[in-house]
């Protein structure tokens, strides 16, 4: 089966998809991946092409700052929403795929599916296009509106409408016009743990809680001897806001020493895009400076882990049996902060406008009364195999294609 996964955003919307790319490639299927630029992904044995966009440079030059981002939507936001949707046409007019499976921000899949006249695959790296009464679309609201939480989910359809004009240039390159409403996707997958997220009743079958989708654990990767060293050098906290360049990150770094100081911890911080920085003078034998970790060798060692709350740091922290205290910033990490602390698996977040030495101390100490059932949902994720349930979604629909009479 020809697959074409297009995805778009920073490495946490790359690695999924290029985890499944080698997944299914390793499965006899002839796959393509098309992504952004840059994105730190290793993508060896995959069939990665750009589409000519650079999500970090956005970040690096505006930040995370909802306000930025719409004061500089048509200079900065737009161009590269249009190449995203533009250039995923012309990558599957060229590739001609059996199958879509696309990212949320690809605004155009469904048109281009049609177009082609073949099956697409919506992948919800979060809750917030499929509606349930169970709980608000993440990126919304944080408690439950009860039967108004459906309502929520308009949100992404509203977002969606601001690039009408990108869609239609996108309509151009298949041939074809935008019609009112494109098909709905033949399968929904969220590459997201039972465990962390429960299945709710509401949804369809098509709709499938894979778990996380994850590559085999390379064995011939070298570790940085620096950090080695320190995670076996005793207990520490592992503290690291990846893409989150917002706000004072001396301050956050500040709040971090002295709070993982008061807790008697060493501290590993990774800088990411600027989501850290710790002042020389608070620098010392007890604190490493990074700019990033592999989380599978890291977090398994660490005492407690801080962070931003993104999907993917959620899922490998509790994989790792560590209890995270999150620290949330814009979009969907409030909703998984406030989800891991519903469901028993770490402290109340911090926002981080409230982030403070005090505050984080106190977390960090009320962490450790979260352990048990962290370690109990790390070793209900160790069953799942992710990857391997959404390559099934997608080869049934391959199946069913061949089914049909011609």
């Amino acid at each position: 089966m020809r697959v074409l996964i297009i995805t778009a955003g920073s490495r946490g919307d790359v690695e999924p998809f290029v985890a499944l790319a080698r997944r299914a490639t390793a499965s006899g299927h002839t796959v393509r991946v098309a992504a952004p630029d840059r994105s730190g992904v290793d993508a060896t044995g995959v069939d990665l092409q750009s589409l000519g966009v650079d999500f970090t440079a956005v970040i690096e030059s505006q930040g995370v700052s909802p306000l930025a981002a719409m004061r500089n939507l048509r200079e900065v936001v737009r161009p590269v929403m249009r190449g995203v949707i533009v250039n995923a046409a012309h990558m599957a007019r060229e590739f001609r795929p059996e199958v879509i499976v696309w990212h949320p921000k690809v605004l155009s899949a469904p048109l281009i599916a049609d177009a082609l006249g073949v099956p697409h695959v919506l992948v919800e790296t979060v809750p917030a296009m499929t509606p349930t009464r169970a709980f608000p679309a993440a990126g919304t609201v944080t408690r439950s509106l009860g039967p108004l939480n459906p309502l929520t989910y308009r949100a992404a359809a509203a977002a969606g409408a601001m690039f009408r004009g990108e869609v239609d240039e996108a309509a151009e390159v298949m041939g074809v016009r935008r019609p009112r409403h494109s098909s709905a996707p033949a399968a929904t997958l969220l590459p997201i743990s039972p465990a962390i997220l429960p299945r709710p009743s509401d949804w369809a079958e098509s709709v499938v809680l894979t778990g996380p989708w994850r590559g085999p654990v390379s064995e011939s990767a070298t570790p940085d001897p620096a950090v080695d060293a320190f995670v076996r050098g005793g207990p520490f906290a592992y503290a690291g806001f990846g893409s989150m360049a917002a706000g004072d990150p001396a301050a956050r770094g500040r709040a971090l020493v002295e709070a993982a100081r008061a807790c008697g911890l060493r501290l590993l911080v990774t800088t990411g895009l600027g989501g850290v920085a710790v002042p020389d003078e608070l620098r010392g034998d007890d604190v490493l400076v990074t700019r990033s970790v592999d989380h599978a060798a890291v977090l398994p060692r660490a005492a407690t882990t801080v962070h931003h709350g993104g999907i993917g740091t959620v899922q490998a922290a509790v994989a790792a049996g560590t209890v995270s205290v999150v620290v949330p910033f814009i979009a969907d990490q409030p909703f998984w902060g406030a989800m891991l602390h519903r469901r028993g698996l770490g402290p109340a977040p911090i926002p981080q406008h409230r982030l403070s030495a005090e505050r984080l101390a106190a977390a960090i100490t009320a962490a450790t009364g979260y352990g048990a059932a962290v370690r109990a949902a790390r070793d209900r994720m160790a069953l799942e195999d992710g990857t391997g349930t959404a390559l099934q979604a997608i080869e049934q629909l391959g199946d069913l294609s061949e089914a049909r009479p011609r």
